[in-house]
């Protein structure tokens, strides 16, 4: 009872095409039932799934306001700052920041 790769590969397309479709009917019915309890208790997001924080996270994190940061350091020549944060600006790039620390 030998088979050969072509039937075989046929037989495991028609076995994955019924595992997905028995994966997708549990599926829906572990749904049904979960709706279910959640009517049933009153349930919210936050009780199934605490510390996630639900959509009111992503919300505040959307909004979340940025704060300006003090300059650190001052060009005495032109009088620009730089807080310190990202890329230099050219006239302290590759120099001793000391000098230019504002006190």
């Amino acid at each position: 009872m030998s088979q050969t790769y072509k039937e075989l590969l046929q037989q495991r397309e028609a076995l994955e095409s019924a595992i997905a479709q028995a994966r997708q009917n549990e599926i829906s019915t572990a749904v049904a039932k979960v709706r279910e309890l959640v009517a049933e208790y009153g349930l919210t997001a936050q009780d199934i799934f605490p510390g996630r924080g639900g959509k009111t996270s992503a919300v505040k994190a959307a909004t979340k306001v940025a704060t300006k940061v003090a300059a650190k350091y001052r060009d005495s020549a032109t009088g620009q700052t730089w807080t310190g944060r990202g890329k230099a600006p050219k006239w302290i790039e590759g120099k001793d920041r000391t000098p230019f620390v504002i006190a």
